[in-house]
């Protein structure tokens, strides 16, 4: 288990940063309609910022 993550070690950060940016977009700006689908709902943008945020931070990787 530590040997992985070790391996996966930015995917993780990146997970927590962009699930920690997703929650506080939702907080700050979120959808005062309701019908957006990605920030109606905390969960919602909370995971999309983490599979963003390793996505991203999976980027430097070598």
């Amino acid at each position: 288990m530590k040997k992985w993550i070790l391996i996966n070690k930015l995917y993780l950060i990146g997970a927590v940063a962009g699930a920690i940016a997703g929650y506080v977009y939702w907080q700050q700006v979120g959808c005062s309609s309701g019908t957006c689908m990605i920030t109606s709902r905390p969960l919602n943008s909370t995971l999309y910022g983490a599979m963003m945020g390793a996505l991203s931070f999976g980027l430097f990787k070598k």
